[in-house]
């Protein structure tokens, strides 16, 4: 079984900026992508940021625009910048059991093996 678990949520204002992390641990002996995705109230899961099971090829979602990075190493992180209310909602983690590349794969929530509880963003203006 393998578990996932988000820390680094929180409230700030517009502009500032906030590190989530995702800690894996369980049968990690596969070799797993790591995506980030967001759900506001009443919308469906976005893909914001994907990673590559070694850590050196990264995917965004559109409205990133640069704010955010994307890292790994036994856990992965999202460095979130310029930070707007529109980022508002809830982040999960996501590991996707692959060492295969691309985008459409990547930003497809259905595919993903293991997902974490979510940690809260919130954005004020």
């Amino acid at each position: 079984q393998v578990r996932l678990v988000e820390s680094g949520g929180g409230a700030v204002q517009a502009g500032g900026s906030l590190r989530l992390s995702c800690v894996i641990s369980g049968r990690t002996s596969r070799s797993f992508a790591m995506s980030w995705f967001r759900q506001a109230p009443g919308e469906e899961r976005e893909f914001v940021a994907g990673i590559n099971w070694t850590g050196d090829v990264a995917y965004y979602g559109d409205f990133v625009k640069g704010r955010f990075t994307i890292s790994r190493d036994a856990a992965a992180y999202l460095q979130m910048n310029s930070l707007k209310p529109e980022d508002t909602g809830v982040y999960f983690c996501a590991a996707l059991g692959t060492k295969s590349y691309g985008l459409d794969l990547f930003k497809y929530p259905g595919g993903y093996n293991y997902w974490g509880q979510g940690t809260q963003v919130t954005v004020s203006s």
